[in-house]
C-alpha cells in the first residue's frame, strides 16, 4: 500500500537512499574511493545528498541545512555569510512593470543583478538580456540580443530587457521530473539548487530565455561575494544546475526594492504587489497604456508587464 511519504516529491530523488544504512555507507566509501582522482569538495557530502526536499523540511532541519550552506561558503570563499530561508508574506503578489519609454539600454540592470545575485564572473552567467529593437517593430525574431553599444541610447531604436517573467502558469515548472522548481504563494518561481539534477528541461520550455545553466564550476571574486544569502535565492550555485532571476528574493521578502530597479538611472522599472490597490504597479496597471505582457498567446499569463508612458 502506498504511503503518503511515497507519494511525496521526494520519493523520485532520495526518501528511498535515506532509509539505506547500506548505501549510505557505499557512497561515502565511493567518494573516499574517487578523492585521489578528482577534488572530493566535488562530491555532495552525505549530509547533503540526504537532504531532505525542501517543503517536507521542519524549521529544526533547515536550520541545519542554512549553517551547512554558511559553512561551505566560508570554507570556498574565507568569509562568512548570512544564509535565511525567507518564506512569501501573505496577502503580497509580486509584479514588475518596465517602462519601454524611459529604458535607454544601458545595462545597468544586467551588471547589478550579477553582483547582487553572487552569479558566476567567469564564465559570467547574466539573468536578464536586453534585447535591441528598431523603431516601429515588435518582432522578436528581429531583435538583437548582444548588443552592448559604447553610448546609448542609440538612434532608431529601443530596449527591451527581458528576465524571468515569474508566469502564472510557468512551463519550467511542468516539466521538471523531480519538482526542483516550484511557484510560491507570492507568484515567484524559485529553484532549490540542492535538488536539481541539471537536466534543462526547464530552460527548453521557457519561451523568455530566461533559465541559465551552470556548464564549469562558477567563480565569484571573494571581494565581489554577496554575504546576504538566501536559500531559495542568491547562495551560490554549484556546477550543472540551473538558474535565473527570482525577483531578488533575498531583498523583495525582505521589504526592499530588487537591485535591478535600484540601480536603473532612468526609473524605467517598477515592482511591488499586485494586491495593494494603493501600490505603485497597481497604479501603473490601472492608469497607463501597458502594451504587452511578452508571448502572452503562450498562455503562460506573465507577471512582467511592459508599458509606456503615453
Amino acid at each position: 500500500m502506498a504511503t503518503p511519504e511515497s507519494n511525496s516529491p521526494g520519493m523520485n530523488r532520495r526518501s528511498f537512499l535515506r532509509t539505506s544504512a547500506v548505501l549510505t555507507s557505499g557512497l561515502a566509501a565511493l567518494a573516499a574511493s574517487l578523492a585521489p582522482l578528482r577534488n572530493l569538495d566535488d562530491f555532495p557530502s552525505v549530509e547533503k545528498f540526504l537532504q531532505k526536499y525542501y517543503k517536507e523540511m521542519t524549521p529544526e532541519e533547515m536550520a541545519k541545512v542554512l549553517k551547512r550552506i554558511e559553512h561551505d561558503v566560508e570554507k570556498q570563499y574565507g568569509l562568512r555569510p548570512h544564509v535565511r530561508d525567507l518564506r512569501p508574506m501573505d496577502g503580497v503578489e509580486f509584479v514588475y512593470a518596465l517602462n519601454l519609454t524611459r529604458c535607454i539600454g544601458c545595462r545597468k540592470c544586467v551588471h547589478a543583478c550579477v553582483a547582487e545575485n553572487n552569479q558566476s564572473r567567469n564564465p559570467e552567467i547574466q539573468y536578464i538580456r536586453v534585447l535591441k529593437l528598431p523603431h516601429g517593430s515588435l518582432d522578436l525574431e528581429k531583435a538583437e540580443h548582444n548588443s552592448d553599444p559604447a553610448k546609448v541610447p542609440e538612434k532608431g531604436f529601443f530596449y527591451m530587457p527581458v528576465q524571468c517573467q515569474q508566469c502564472k502558469n510557468p512551463p519550467c515548472v511542468k516539466v521538471c521530473p523531480v519538482h526542483a522548481t516550484w511557484q510560491e504563494t507570492d507568484g515567484i518561481t524559485v529553484i532549490d539548487y540542492d535538488w536539481c539534477i541539471g537536466c534543462r528541461y526547464c530552460e527548453a520550455a521557457c519561451p523568455y530565455w530566461a533559465r541559465r545553466f551552470n556548464f564549469t564550476k562558477p567563480e565569484i571574486p571573494k571581494e565581489k561575494l554577496n554575504l546576504e544569502m538566501a536559500y531559495l535565492g542568491n547562495r551560490p550555485r554549484k556546477q550543472g544546475v540551473m538558474e535565473k532571476c527570482h525577483f531578488c528574493i533575498q531583498r523583495t521578502r525582505a521589504g526592499k526594492y530588487p537591485a535591478c530597479l535600484e540601480v536603473c538611472p532612468v526609473g524605467a522599472r517598477k515592482f511591488g504587489n499586485i494586491l495593494d490597490p494603493n501600490s505603485e504597479v497597481s497604479y501603473i496597471l490601472r492608469t497607463k497604456r501597458v502594451f504587452i505582457q511578452l508571448k502572452e498567446e503562450m498562455g503562460t499569463s506573465p507577471r512582467f508587464f511592459y508599458y509606456f508612458d503615453v
